[in-house]
């Protein structure tokens, strides 16, 4: 079942929370005692900067897939993923403040810096009187080219997951798998939440990873046999043909889907249903063109339904989780307290000088 670590920090005793969740979650993703360590700097780093920039913030650790995968790979590469989000001030100067040796609290400034050079992956999202979001990933071996495979697909997936009320398990989960030039983006949100919920969407990622070379209505369906006996869950499946340059969808239940188009963001639909227990009889496929622009955006409904999409989130030079971690960040409100687990993933191509 999908276990995240969901700490908020608000004082100095969780960022020890923070570093123990990343060596718990090191552990379940084989990484060996260097690697773990790394991963533990790397948390604690980010969980004390959120005090000393932001006033306190979010830490989300979870194990994830590479952003990236090789042909015929289904993402069994594991990484220890640490996200923070804060409504702070921002970062006036990014770059200055991935510098060594850079601080404004009269500290060693040797925070970002550091984790930017020992993560493997690291970006992140800043904007002045908005606040600040952080990923970074640590996987098994120091060279992140190694757990990361090159992107010969031409895109890449990301995702954040936050438990309903900080539980350990969160009932959403999602997967993405590829078959030679077909790359598919999977989100399910088991019903209701807790530990019953996550069985359904863990069965849903255990299904996909026998699917990759399927179209996304047939996919589906195999996912609909494999959750029978669960409570069932809200499916969607994104597949982009990358030599066809074409992106095909198909959902049951309250998945939003959104894309973004040259900047104009654009709905695809999902159909009434519980994957596993009242699937439609017919699936129906939605095609859009897949270009170098493109950003596709999966989230459950933990996210509020009248979310509006900013520019900051159709950007294919910001890695998918930050997407996805700055689209939580920005719909959440105290106004609108959420009430189920919230997953948010993203699917976008890579620029072209990025390959």
């Amino acid at each position: 079942m999908p276990r995240v670590w969901d700490v908020p920090v608000h004082d100095s005793t969780r960022v020890r929370d923070a570093r123990v969740a990343a060596e718990h979650a090191a552990a379940m993703a084989g990484l060996d005692d260097r690697r773990t360590a790394t991963a533990s700097l790397v948390a604690t780093e980010l969980a004390t900067n959120l005090l000393k920039h932001a006033g306190g913030g979010q830490v989300l650790i979870d194990v994830v897939a590479p952003t990236v995968l090789g042909a015929d790979r289904d993402g069994e590469t594991r990484l220890v993923q640490v996200a923070t989000v804060d409504h702070g001030p921002g970062i006036a100067d990014v770059s200055a403040a991935l510098r060594d040796g850079f601080t404004t609290t009269h500290s060693l400034g040797a925070g970002l810096g550091t984790c930017a050079r020992l993560a493997d992956t690291f970006d992140l999202h800043s904007v002045p009187g908005r606040g600040t979001v952080v990923v970074a990933r640590v996987g098994a071996v120091p060279d992140g080219r190694a757990t990361e495979p090159g992107p010969a697909a031409g895109v890449r997936a990301g995702a954040v997951n936050v438990p309903f009320g900080g539980a350990d398990y969160s009932g959403d989960a999602w997967a993405w798998v590829r078959a030679g030039d077909r790359v598919t983006l999977m989100l399910a949100d088991g019903l209701g939440h807790g530990p019953e919920a996550a069985r359904a969407s863990t069965a849903a990622v255990e299904a996909l990873r026998g699917s990759a070379h399927l179209a996304p209505a047939e996919a589906l369906r195999r996912l609909d046999r494999a959750l029978g006996g669960t409570r069932g869950a809200a499916v969607a499946v994104a597949q982009v043909d990358t030599r066809a340059a074409v992106l095909r969808f198909v959902g049951v239940g309250n998945i939003g889907a959104r894309l973004c188009a040259g900047g104009t963001w654009r709905h695809m639909v999902s159909q009434p249903g519980i994957v596993g227990t009242h699937r439609p009889t017919t699936l129906r496929e939605e095609e859009a063109a897949w270009a170098d622009d493109r950003v596709l955006v999966l989230h459950s409904d933990g996210l509020p339904s009248r979310w509006t999409p900013t520019p900051d989130t159709c950007r294919t030079a910001a890695d998918p989780a930050v997407t996805a971690a700055v689209t939580v960040r920005d719909a959440s409100s105290s106004a609108r307290p959420v009430r189920d687990d919230t997953a948010v993933a993203v699917l976008a191509s890579i620029p072209p000088d990025a390959r």
